[in-house]
């Protein structure tokens, strides 16, 4: 009893690790259903507000105890301002693609972050994979390039579109900031972490907005939908789930990274089945194939 018990404490971050994907799938889906035909800061701004308010109870908890969190010093402040930056830089990016592109084409853009933070994870931690996780990443990264050759068939071009462009830029951001967590979760509280990057990322945006209204440069009119307040709920507990995972101290990043991209299984499917996006056949060949170096990720990690 005992034994098992350790091996499933062992385990604990890989499967914190997948109900981060889940949760992060549903957050794709409630993005791309907000920003159609939408204002895309004003919905970027509105889901930095409801983050803040879904964690404020971590910061008013920890004022109230007389602590301002984060090591009591000014430079963990300063560490989570850059990481508010850093996240704010891969939304602002995918959040424009997301609306101009595909569901099932921004979705496996995104998902091939791993590569990137695999790369970083190797130079900087020192990470090493076994030969089933490296199987999963190639067949991962096998399929992920399969689906971006089908969206040169939908008209998407990688020369001339700059919503590509912008995906793109918005998964080397979030390679960064998924390199930079682990450097985070190794001084600091996964919840304060998560707590105060929310409240310095609404202070960030807040500015931003008021700064472009000043400007008069964005015309695109703003609509309210009850998606707009589950893009922050959704996403706040997959954050949640993926602090914790790495917050292990057997955790890996590019492990824990490759697993969250299975998210785009969620988002795919439904711009698939409810979105009736193109080329079904064969983009269910190729999500097959991400399954399957899922799988051999998850059981080369236990």
């Amino acid at each position: 009893m005992i034994n098992f018990a350790v091996a499933n404490f062992e385990f604990m971050w890989i499967l914190l690790a997948v109900v981060s994907a889940l949760c992060l799938g549903v957050y794709d889906i409630f993005k791309k259903l907000s920003l159609n035909g939408n204002n895309v800061l004003s919905v970027l701004f509105y889901n930095t507000l409801f983050g803040a308010l879904f964690m404020s109870p971590v910061i008013v908890q920890g004022l109230l105890n007389g602590s301002v969190g984060l090591g009591e010093t000014a430079i963990g402040h300063f560490h989570i301002l850059i990481k508010s930056f850093i996240v704010l830089s891969s939304w602002l990016f995918g959040y424009f693609g997301l609306k101009h592109l595909p569901l099932t084409i921004a979705g496996p853009i995104n998902a091939t972050r791993p590569v990137m933070v695999l790369i970083g994870a190797m130079l900087i931690f020192g990470e090493r994979l076994n030969i089933l996780q490296w199987g999963g990443v190639i067949l991962g990264i096998s399929s992920l390039f399969l689906i971006s050759r089908i969206g040169a068939k939908e008209g998407i071009s990688i020369k001339n579109n700059r919503w590509l462009w912008l995906s793109f830029g918005a998964m080397i951001m979030g390679a960064v900031s998924g390199l930079y967590d682990k450097y985070l979760l190794r001084q600091y509280e996964p919840l304060e972490v998560q707590a105060w990057y929310s409240l310095y990322q609404l202070v960030i945006m807040g500015v931003t907005i008021a700064i472009i209204k000043q400007t008069k440069r964005d015309t695109t009119p703003f609509q309210w939908r009850w998606t707009i307040p589950c893009i922050a709920l959704f996403l706040t507990i997959a954050d949640i789930a993926y602090f914790y995972s790495l917050s292990f101290d057997e955790s890996m990043i590019a492990v824990v990274s490759m697993i969250r991209r299975g998210s785009v299984i969620v988002s795919f499917l439904f711009g698939v089945v409810m979105l009736s996006e193109k080329n079904v056949k064969m983009k269910i060949i190729d999500l097959a194939i991400l399954l399957v170096g899922l799988v051999l990720l998850v059981l080369g990690s236990r």
